[in-house]
């Protein structure tokens, strides 16, 4: 069943009409967030040319462990920028208006295919993975941040994917009752 399908009615008068009408036209009020979230990107850009340019001045001082913290820090900018493209591609596409791309040779393939329920997933994994390089980085420097910093960030990092755990089970649970009831 396509979504037309089941928008296909009418209102009975027309100041139901009208405010159903505004309702769904305030979906675009979501759209200045979206343009706002992709100029947050410049932003991550700027941090990661910083963070770069401050490792890559200080290299030939740099220990081992100091440049797998710059490259553990320049992942974690990485992840959080593709985080944030799904979240704006995805978040778009689900609840703005579809991307009209006119067959563009670099679409992802996934641009259409992202529902919400795969939107939250990915967004628990980008959590766990940027939560699991925190927890890496507190490791490499536990002498600095001390143990009980580094074990709250574990304590974090497992609610996390605890967390990531159970909502890709209810999405599994909810899709495959979905399914049977389909049968």
């Amino acid at each position: 069943m396509k979504p037309t399908d089941q928008t296909s009615g009418r209102a009975p008068n027309i100041g139901e009409r009208t405010l159903e009408r505004g309702i769904f036209a305030s979906r675009w009020i979501l759209a200045p967030i979206y343009a706002g979230l992709a100029l947050s990107l410049l932003m991550l850009l700027v941090k990661f040319g910083q963070e770069f340019w401050h490792m890559a001045s200080g290299l030939i001082e740099s220990s081992s462990d100091d440049v797998i913290l710059g490259v553990l820090a320049l992942i974690d900018l990485s992840l959080m920028a593709n985080l944030l493209l799904m979240i704006i591609f995805g978040g778009y596409q689900n609840f703005v208006s579809k991307l009209e791309l006119d067959g563009h040779k670099d679409t992802p393939d996934w641009i259409g295919n992202v529902g919400f329920s795969d939107i939250k997933l990915k967004l628990m994994a980008s959590i766990v993975a940027i939560s699991a390089i925190e927890v890496l980085q507190g490791f490499l420097t536990i002498e600095k941040v001390g143990t009980r910093t580094v074990l709250w960030g574990m304590a974090v990092h497992i609610t996390f994917v605890f967390s990531a755990l159970l909502l890709a089970t209810m999405d599994w649970v909810i899709a495959k009752s979905r399914r049977s009831r389909t049968w």
